[in-house]
């Protein structure tokens, strides 16, 4: 656990620092991005289909995805391990729902969430902790609740798990079939998945991938 608690700490102090930088260049970002709507909208769609309830959206930033989902319906609050993050969120959003709080370890009872996204938020879990992170996240799943996760596919399957410069944070990518076993194992199971491959203009030229799951 020493290995996670230094890795969060750093990565909270980070995003504190970036906070501000962060919510100015990404507020909008959806407006660009088709698929990431297409596949917000799928997963807010599972979600009203098994009955609905509460998503908790972590790793939430300054708190536009939250807000995009509540716009679809859904009954969001954001989660971020940064406070700064929270405030700015709190600040754009007031009548939705912000805490600070590290998905490793949520307040949140057994069986609460209809559904959970987590957009990006799990490339700085070291490794070796990831397997406690999908425990979490199928612990607050209700059955046949849903998970969206989002993250860079690494470059081919014999490197589950590659190391990458990020811009805020020591980062890292998946392969995608890799995620979804460990996903598995937790209980959860592979509804749908999103390869988007890397443009000429995008920075990173890595695949996006996002995973929808279902807990039983």
């Amino acid at each position: 656990m020493l290995e996670h608690d230094a890795s969060l700490t750093a990565t909270r102090e980070a995003y504190d620092t970036a906070a501000p930088t962060y919510a100015r260049l990404f507020r909008d970002s959806l407006r660009e991005s088709p698929l990431d709507r297409a596949m917000l909208s799928v997963f807010a769609e599972a979600v009203r289909t098994a009955g609905g309830g509460r998503v908790a959206d972590l790793g939430c930033g300054p708190g536009h995805i939250t807000a995009h989902l509540a716009d679809l319906g859904l009954t969001a609050f954001g989660v971020d391990v940064s406070p700064a993050m929270i405030e700015l969120a709190q600040q754009a959003y007031p009548e939705l729902q912000f805490d600070v709080a590290s998905m490793a370890a949520l307040d949140i009872p057994d069986g609460e969430l209809a559904g959970v996204l987590s957009r990006w938020s799990i490339i700085h879990t070291p490794p070796s902790q990831l397997p406690s992170i999908t425990s979490e996240f199928a612990r607050v799943l209700a059955p046949g609740g849903h998970l969206l996760t989002g993250f860079w596919a690494s470059g081919d399957a014999s490197r589950p798990t590659q190391v990458f410069d990020h811009a805020v944070a020591p980062a890292h990518r998946w392969w995608p079939d890799h995620l979804a076993a460990l996903l598995r194992t937790s209980g959860l199971t592979e509804v749908a998945r999103m390869i988007r491959e890397p443009q000429p203009t995008d920075r990173r030229q890595f695949q996006e991938v996002h995973l929808l799951v279902r807990k039983a």
